[in-house]
């Protein structure tokens, strides 16, 4: 059983109570230690988990939140991104958007992608050492992430099942905040300052505490944060699940590529955004096993041409290559190609292919 279902057959077993009096115990310690009016740091991209975390911490714990955005470059950028972190400023929060370099963003995505088959693996360490840095430069101590990713989907790199976030520094992609494998094709150490996850040190003398809210919360889900949040302005996605892999629309809101980037997990490993979903929703009974593998076998690694043509496009690559880098990484164990050419599961969906 993998770990996010070990967290889930357990859930009933919570004392929620007992956790109402640690995040009590968090808020106190955000108010306390207060710089420049602001409680706390929340990291956004203006989507569905960011936008219900800033309602949140301003309208239930009655804090003063300043929002970070790291944001992706204009022509990476689609119009719904836009138009989410404007929502959240309209909704009344402070907001202080961070833009790294849209030239050496870019050849760090094609890095990534030549490299790991994950053009997203650099640009996500941009994202999460955002927020911890902006909370060191404005000495503001309390650092509020959403999800703890070892209990919803097993990422147990970041070595905590609690609400400690303070090592997220370890997910997966982060690997310790190393981000020197970035230097490459003229990039150098300064041109990747905001690549850089701040070191342990760093963190301890300036006191963070990096927190996952959605340990606190009974109905953290995809689909709930998704309806709040659209409730309260967030614009979702209006394509169908076969061109975006998304039974929800309600992920990746703030540009394109991310659905390419779910394609690719989807041939290295076997699942992708509509496996993440249809588990959390069999997880919590709103649908059953069955449908849930329906759904799967439909939707998941699904992606537009379109989306594929105009990430070809920004990395200056023809689709030939794309093809040809997206083929080596895909898992010849799990996968084989039909008459058409095209990837297959060697094995029907939610079958134990060892038995």
């Amino acid at each position: 059983m993998c770990p996010a279902c070990e967290y889930a057959s357990t859930a009933e077993l919570i004392d929620w109570d007992a956790r109402a009096g640690q995040l009590k115990e968090v808020c106190g310690f955000g108010i306390a230690n207060k710089s420049w009016g602001y409680d706390c740091i929340i990291g956004v991209s203006g989507g569905k988990d960011s936008t219900r975390q800033a309602l949140f911490v301003k309208n239930v714990l009655k804090m003063k939140p300043l929002l970070v955005s790291c944001t992706y470059p204009p022509d990476q950028l689609c119009e719904l991104g836009a138009a989410n972190v404007q929502n959240l400023i309209t909704l009344g929060f402070n907001t202080i958007i961070v833009g790294p370099a849209p030239q050496i963003w870019k050849k760090n995505m094609r890095h990534g992608f030549f490299k790991y088959g994950n053009w997203a693996k650099p640009t996500e360490l941009a994202l999460y050492a955002s927020t911890p840095r902006l909370a060191i430069a404005w000495q503001i101590p309390l650092v509020f992430l959403g999800e703890n990713p070892a209990l919803t989907i097993g990422e147990l790199g970041v070595q905590s099942v609690g609400y400690d976030g303070n090592q997220t520094r370890w997910l997966n992609t982060l690997a310790g905040g190393d981000s020197s494998w970035l230097c490459v094709d003229g990039v150098i150490s300064k041109d990747i300052l905001s690549y850089q996850y701040p070191t342990e040190e760093e963190m301890a003398r300036a006191g963070i505490r990096v927190v996952y809210l959605g340990y606190f919360w009974k109905g953290w889900s995809k689909r709930d944060n998704g309806i709040l949040s659209a409730l309260n302005g967030l614009d979702v996605r209006d394509e169908h699940p076969e061109q975006i892999g998304d039974t929800l629309g309600v992920n990746a809101l703030d540009e394109d590529f991310v659905t390419v980037n779910q394609m690719i997990k989807y041939l290295k490993f076997g699942f992708a955004r509509t496996t993440e979903i249809v588990n959390e929703e069999i997880r919590l009974g709103r649908i059953t096993r069955n449908e849930g593998i329906k759904l799967v076998e439909r939707y998941d690694g699904k992606c537009s041409d379109k989306f594929i043509d105009d990430f070809c496009r920004y990395l200056e690559i023809s689709t030939q290559e794309f093809w040809e880098v997206v083929d080596s990484y895909t898992n010849k164990d799990i996968f084989e190609k039909d008459p058409r050419g095209t990837w297959r599961l060697k094995y029907p969906v939610g079958v134990n292919a060892a038995r």
